[in-house]
């Protein structure tokens, strides 16, 4: 088993270098955030969270049709470590075929779409993430034509995986983002 997990200014580097998409980068940074929130909840690494999130979508801008079977080759080449190849390998379960297995795994695909949900939310509210509650969330996951290309079955499908209350899990991802000074700019 690998102990190469690179610093997290590597993963940054490695993000900066293979994702071009601003909002791309903001999202791993999202579900990076998201991660090492949970692995303090859980007593996990904090740094392999956050780098898993940070890279879990390495090769999606590249590579959007073969993701993440690009960046999973990388990693192993890489000799990262075996639970952040399987929690990548696993949010894309789907195309992959690998089920979510470590809490780890199960947080991301927990997480990865909900956030993309969550962003897309806040920018057709005047508060953006101010003042966001789960229960408002809940209300527009129901409207299948909002924000229509999330797979709201991926998020279920991580939340029941995790093993975590649907409202307690979309708070807490709201709490993180409502702390990131990037989404937090006052609109004018």
């Amino acid at each position: 088993m690998s102990t190469k997990l690179p610093t997290r200014d590597k993963a940054f580097k490695l993000l900066n270098e293979h994702v071009l998409d601003d909002y791309q980068k903001l999202h791993a940074k999202m579900v990076a955030l998201c991660l090492e929130e949970y692995a303090d909840k859980y007593e996990e690494d904090k740094d392999l969270w956050y780098i898993t999130g940070l890279l879990h979508d390495l090769d999606y801008y590249k590579h959007p049709d073969n993701h993440p079977n690009e960046s999973i080759k990388w990693f192993e080449d890489w000799d990262f470590p075996e639970e952040l190849i399987h929690a990548i390998e696993a949010h894309n379960w789907k195309r992959s075929g690998i089920e979510p297995k470590t809490k780890l795994a199960k947080a991301l695909c927990a997480t990865d779409e909900l956030t993309g949900f969550l962003y897309a939310y806040s920018l057709m509210r005047p508060s953006g993430f101010e003042g966001m509650k789960a229960s408002s969330v809940k209300k527009k996951f129901k409207d299948k034509s909002f924000a229509a290309k999330i797979d709201r079955n991926d998020i279920t499908y991580g939340v029941e995986k995790l093993g975590v209350d649907f409202t307690e899990h979309v708070n807490l991802v709201i709490d993180v983002l409502q702390s990131m000074s990037e989404l937090n700019k006052k609109r004018t």
